[in-house]
């Protein structure tokens, strides 16, 4: 039987960096961005508030662009704080990596499995599918689907009867297939 799972982000996921007034790790996405001109160059940041204190940090989306290299399209967004823009910026790892960020995505993602898994079948063959870059160990998410325990799911590994192209013992954020054999 084949079956497709769906990762789902639920809400915005939390960016993990060190507060300077607390001594939280956690920020949340405020949603809003800061657009500040130098004459023909203009700085862009993402606003993000401490978990803990509500202290404000800046992110940075681009450093002293020139004005006709950014694209209307995107200013426009800029300025009318587009929450959609804040999710594919938060997701860019050119963004990460530019403000040595990560993401924090515990309880902002559910798995949906569609109808649930039936034990008739001898073959399940399950592509999972991500809707956004959410690492996540496939041991947890066949455990999760098929309502078994991760140390069944590691037992079923290691005697063969669940099978996949990739490596099921790290964190995945692309899609895969994996075959179970009951």
């Amino acid at each position: 039987m084949l079956t497709t799972w769906a990762v789902m982000p639920t809400c915005l996921p939390l960016v993990r960096r060190r507060c300077h007034a607390c001594p939280s790790e956690r920020f949340r996405a405020s949603g809003r961005f800061r657009v500040n001109a130098h004459h023909k160059l203009l700085d862009a940041w993402l606003l993000v508030l401490c978990s803990a204190c509500g202290e404000t940090a800046k992110l940075t989306v681009f450093e002293r662009m020139n004005v006709r290299s950014v694209r209307p399209a995107l200013l426009d967004r800029l300025h009318d704080n587009d929450p959609v823009l804040t999710a594919e910026l938060l997701q860019d790892p050119a963004v990460w990596r530019r403000n040595r960020v990560a993401l924090d995505w515990a309880g902002a993602w559910r798995l949906d499995t569609g109808a649930p898994v039936s034990r008739d079948h001898e073959v399940l063959d399950v592509t999972v599918r991500f809707a956004a870059r959410i690492p996540v160990r496939p041991v947890r998410l066949v455990a999760e689907g098929c309502g078994l325990t991760r140390t069944a799911v590691e037992r079923l590994i290691t005697e063969g009867r669940l099978v996949s192209a990739v490596r099921l013992g790290g964190k995945l954020s692309d899609d895969f297939t994996f075959t179970l054999k009951r």
